[in-house]
């Protein structure tokens, strides 16, 4: 498998009708370092400049910056330029099919230490685990069945059943709410996901971060036209498995993790509180994933 380099750059600018009197804000943007995934190189850049910043691990060991602006503004910046080394091969679902899904649930309950795993494991605020999420993992997920068989069936049937559509659901909509509607984005696909190989004894934790996207034959690729991405990884007696249920593929080297927790409520990009008398607001986000050649 060969390595992909990709210089990503994201822009998230926040536009008031007043002036912004301070901000106190976090960040989850630095990408993950891992065996599969190597950060070259790492910048975080907030206009106005910060009055205080600092950087520490959070409880899942994302890399997390808290900053404070205390200038008079109408508009903060945020601006995240990071490069990436990447090479994470798909695994064949022939080799995952050496276990059944019944074999890889029993081999996850007894791996390592319990604690390190509990909060993929069970419910969180927006993975719930309700009989209608095991009704519908109980399709794909029947203990005899192959490991890999049912991991592909999973994607296959989230993809058949519910349609890709922007704006139609928010950060807090629930797997309830999702089942549903039959529709959302992809933070909704690795929540259910997420949910369903919890129910049956498979850990799984939510993941964020980038994805390449390609145009179509001809046609340019637009500057901002990538976006943030969500996935899911489980895990397996192979290790770590990366799932992308809204492109029905196991992840590969275009996936560029930034962070990963029990579901969007840990991970979410930028979050804060603004003290101000604006009314109104405006959000704008643009992200750019470049591939660059490995010298």
């Amino acid at each position: 498998m060969t390595a992909h380099r990709y210089r990503i750059q994201h822009v998230t600018r926040y536009s008031y009708d007043q002036e912004l009197e301070a901000c106190y804000n976090r960040a989850l943007l630095r990408p993950r370092q891992t065996e599969e995934q190597q950060v070259v190189s790492s910048v975080v850049q907030v206009t106005p400049e910060p009055d205080l910043v600092s950087e520490h691990r959070d409880y899942f060991g994302n890399h997390s910056l808290y900053f404070e602006t205390r200038t008079a503004t109408t508009d903060l910046v945020v601006t995240a330029e990071h490069v990436v080394v990447i090479n994470r091969p798909r695994p064949a679902v022939a080799d995952l099919n050496r276990w059944t899904v019944a074999e890889a649930a029993h081999w996850a309950q007894s791996f390592g230490d319990p604690l390190d795993l509990v909060d993929f494991g069970m419910p969180s605020p927006l993975v719930e685990i309700t009989d209608t999420v095991r009704e519908f993992a109980a399709a794909a997920f029947v203990p005899d069945t192959g490991l890999g068989d049912a991991l592909a069936g999973l994607l296959a049937r989230i993809t058949a059943e519910f349609s890709y559509t922007q704006g139609s659901t928010s950060v807090k909509t629930t797997l309830s709410e999702l089942l549903a509607l039959r529709h959302g984005v992809c933070q909704d696909f690795a929540h259910l996901a997420a949910g369903c190989l919890r129910s049956v004894g498979l850990p799984a934790r939510y993941v964020s971060g980038y994805l390449e996207t390609t145009p179509a034959p001809g046609a340019a690729k637009l500057r901002g036209a990538d976006a943030t991405h969500a996935w899911v990884s489980v895990l397996t007696p192979q290790g770590w498995v990366e799932l992308d249920p809204t492109n029905d593929q196991f992840a590969g080297s275009a996936h560029i993790v930034t962070a990963w927790g029990r579901d969007f409520t840990d991970v979410s990009p930028l979050r804060g509180v603004v003290l101000t008398e604006a009314s109104g607001s405006r959000l704008s986000v643009a992200v750019d994933v470049e591939p660059e050649p490995i010298s």
